[in-house]
Order: C-alpha cells, then sequence, then structure tokens
C-alpha cells in the first residue's frame, strides 16, 4: 500500500533539506521525479535518485518570477505527467512586525502561497483530466500559531492550510487526495539564523516533548503515506510532524 510504482512526483525546492529528503524517499518506494528548485544545484539529489533505481529530471526556475510562472507551470505539466505534487518551495524573512518591509512581505506570500496555488491549481486541473492523483502541501506548525517576528510566513502557511482544506473540498470527490504536512522545529537553511540564536534555540527545544528538532527525514513517512494508496481516504487533512510540539 506504500509503494509508488509507477507513478511520477514533482517536488518543488528539492535541492535541499525537506524537498530533498521527501524527494529521495519517494525514490525508495519506487517514484520516478521531476525536481524543481530555484538556485540550488541539484545535479547530486537528481544523482541520488537515480542511484537509488528512480528516473529523475532536474529543472531550475526562480518562483519570484510572476511574469514567467503561469507560462513556466504549464510547460512543465505539459512535458511531464505528474501524479502526485509537493508544494514545498518557500521562503522566510525574520524581522519585528513594527519595521517589516513590504517587500519581504510580498516576496514571501509570492513564493510560499501565490505559486503553491499556481501549482495545485495547474496540477488539479491536469488530475482530474486523468482520473485523479495526489497534491502535498508543505505547511507549518505555524498554520496554527503566529510565531514571532515572521508575519508574512505565519500568513502564509495560514493560507496554505486553508488552501488545502478548499481544494479537498472541491477534488475529494473526483479523484484527487489534496492533504499537507505541517513540520514544527526542522533542522534546515531555512531555521539556520534561528539555531544560530543560543538563547532561542534552548527554549524552543526545552518545549518540544520529543526533545530534539527534526531532521528532514522525519518528515519522509508522512510524505510517502500522503502520496501512498493508504491515504486514499485522507483528504483535507494537516498531518502535524512536530515531536509533539503544539501538544505543550
Amino acid at each position: 500500500m506504500f509503494r509508488l510504482d509507477g507513478r511520477r512526483a514533482l517536488v518543488t525546492g528539492a535541492g535541499t533539506g525537506i524537498g530533498r529528503a521527501i524527494a529521495l524517499g519517494f525514490a525508495a518506494v519506487g517514484a520516478d521525479l521531476v525536481l524543481l528548485s530555484e538556485r540550488d544545484d541539484l545535479s547530486e539529489v537528481t544523482e541520488q535518485a537515480q542511484a537509488i533505481g528512480a528516473r529523475a529530471s532536474a529543472v531550475q526556475f526562480d518562483l519570484l518570477d510572476t511574469a514567467g510562472r503561469p507560462a513556466f507551470i504549464e510547460s512543465l505539466f505539459d512535458s511531464h505527467d505528474i501524479d502526485i505534487l509537493v508544494n514545498n518551495a518557500g521562503v522566510i524573512r525574520r524581522a519585528p512586525a513594527e519595521t517589516f518591509s513590504d517587500g519581504d512581505w510580498y516576496e514571501v506570500m509570492e513564493v510560499n502561497a501565490h505559486a503553491a496555488f499556481h501549482f495545485a491549481r495547474t496540477a488539479g486541473a491536469r488530475m482530474l483530466q486523468r482520473g485523479g492523483g495526489k497534491i502535498i502541501n508543505i505547511a507549518s506548525v505555524l498554520s496554527f500559531q503566529g510565531g514571532m517576528f515572521v508575519p508574512s510566513y505565519a500568513a502564509s502557511k495560514h493560507a496554505i492550510g486553508g488552501l488545502t482544506k478548499a481544494l479537498a473540498n472541491e477534488w475529494a470527490g473526483r479523484g484527487i487526495n489534496v492533504n499537507a504536512i505541517a513540520p514544527g522545529y526542522v533542522e534546515t537553511a531555512v531555521t539556520a539564523d534561528l539555531r544560530g540564536d543560543l538563547r532561542r534555540r534552548a527554549e524552543i527545544t526545552a518545549r518540544i516533548p520529543a526533545g530534539r528538532w527534526a531532521t528532514p527525514d522525519d518528515l519522509v513517512g508522512a510524505a510517502v503515506f500522503l502520496a501512498s494508496d493508504a491515504a486514499a481516504y485522507v483528504h483535507g487533512h494537516i498531518l502535524v510532524v512536530d515531536g509533539g510540539w503544539l501538544c505543550r
């Protein structure tokens, strides 16, 4: 039930961190891959996926290119039959709300929310034509909380939660599973500055019942589950993978 043989997954933000781990996790259970990144070199992860036995191709595109993005996404789905979309690409900007710049607000919303919708819209349209598919959005524990000093990130991840439920309402009866994964605090480049603040790192770690931050590999099982036939009756769910953070 958890195999993905014969299916092709598009993973955005696949060069590092959570996206990379999910892509390789998919490859390990039989999926072929289309790997997308803005700036990260995808050659290593592509070679690793191919060594596992997956067919894997890499695509570079700047998701902040709002003028070129619609045509790029259409072309990407024209070139590849996508069975599984993982909307993982994301950015974060940190500053006190009273000094948070318009540029940082719009840049984060553009990548994390608007681009995710554009990918999901196109994927959904193609999946409806083909009889079904899986869409997995990467949300956050800040889809439920506000966080500190990250107003645009919190807003964008609340948007992802709402988008996941809205699309599931429309597409669940038409063969498409739309769900999300909400990671807690994960050791990735996105959290490097936060982890570099030793006081904040210690405060956060002390509040996690599991006693540690996640690694990207901790998200792989949840992604494989939601992409597989094992989750055939799971729709509009935000699967929290946070070491118990939201329980405390």
